[in-house]
């Protein structure tokens, strides 16, 4: 079976090859409007038009015109571009398969709450503060403000790949974990509550961690009326989607101490705007969409398309099949 295999991601030289050598045996086009962020949206091309697969961020209007298309892989945990009733229904429709890379990023994302989680309880932030200001050496406050994550309780809003990941990673801490689905079969270690069961959950978390995706239904979701629910002093973080978190609300319980801090690495806008108030709240932590950063992040990439290439051949189930 041979195929042509679009591919619109700018890759290295050497990852380049592993793409060009792993697909032998087919034939690999590559897009002249190559895009070097996994994050911008693919322009039409007509190289597309004649694939059989497509690896990278595809125009998704082009794709459902493109009746050749019997497979598509992006090269990003989110697929919103792509997650449309149109395109689902489409895809269905003709047999067609489409996979994302959450599996790419799912260590990358859960390390990194990990670490916020620790540096905020182990109060590493404010001490580090402290060095780049007055070097006051706050014995008492900092040793009395840390917090062991030993016992406490986290609350997912989303649990796939990411969120996976993270109950494992918590788990020798012996927290008590909770997340938020629509479908609410069992999970090992962790409740899955339906989304009526939110607010209730909230009132109990400690760590509210947001992993949603940005879809018709969860814009907003984070919003004053589910914070109100919130716990008073738990810690929020955010890698998920900006769009999924009413910004203004948050800033607002932040300045009160309703949420005591928040780790956002996602956000409505960006970049975040240099006057966005996040950057001056002082019990706010900002990352500039970097969660799911790793340094062989697109060897990954690559290897992951080969692998579920791999599957595809055999007619053997891919990992990360969305459709």
């Amino acid at each position: 079976m041979s195929l042509t295999i679009w591919c619109n991601a700018q890759f290295s030289e050497s990852d380049t090859r592993l793409l060009t050598e792993g697909t032998g045996g087919h034939r690999l086009v590559f897009s002249a409007q190559a895009s070097s962020s996994v994050l911008v949206a693919g322009t039409p091309d007509p190289l597309l038009g004649g694939a059989d697969v497509a690896f990278g961020q595809p125009d998704p209007a082009q794709c459902l015109r493109s009746p050749g298309l019997r497979w598509v892989e992006v090269t990003t945990a989110g697929y919103t571009r792509y997650d449309t009733p149109e395109f689902r229904e489409a895809w269905r429709g003709r047999g067609a398969f489409f996979s994302n890379a959450s599996a790419v990023f799912a260590d990358s994302c859960a390390q990194h709450v990990l670490a916020m989680m620790l540096a905020l309880g182990r109060r590493l932030l404010p001490s580090y503060r402290d060095q780049l200001g007055d070097r006051v050496w706050h014995y008492t406050q900092r040793r009395y403000d840390s917090r062991l994550l030993t016992g406490q309780t986290v609350l997912m809003l989303g649990f796939g790949a990411i969120g996976r990941r993270l109950a494992e990673l918590l788990a020798p801490f012996g927290m008590t974990l909770s997340a938020v689905r629509r479908q609410t079969r069992s999970e090992r270690g962790v409740r899955i509550i339906p989304e009526e069961g939110v607010s209730t959950a909230l009132a109990t978390a400690d760590h509210v961690v947001n992993l949603l995706p940005d879809n018709a239904g969860t814009r907003n979701f984070f919003n004053a009326r589910r914070i109100a629910c919130c716990r008073p002093g738990a810690r929020f973080y955010n890698v998920g989607r900006g769009t999924t978190v009413d910004e203004r609300a948050l800033g607002e319980a932040l300045a009160s101490g309703r949420i005591s801090e928040a780790y956002l690495d996602v956000f409505e806008s960006e970049p975040l705007p240099v006057a966005h108030p996040f950057w001056g709240l002082p019990n706010c932590y900002v990352t500039p969409h970097t969660a799911g950063g790793r340094h062989d992040q697109d060897t990954a990439l690559v290897q992951h398309f080969l692998d579920n290439l791999a599957a595809f051949e055999r007619g053997e189930k891919m990992v990360d099949r969305v459709v």
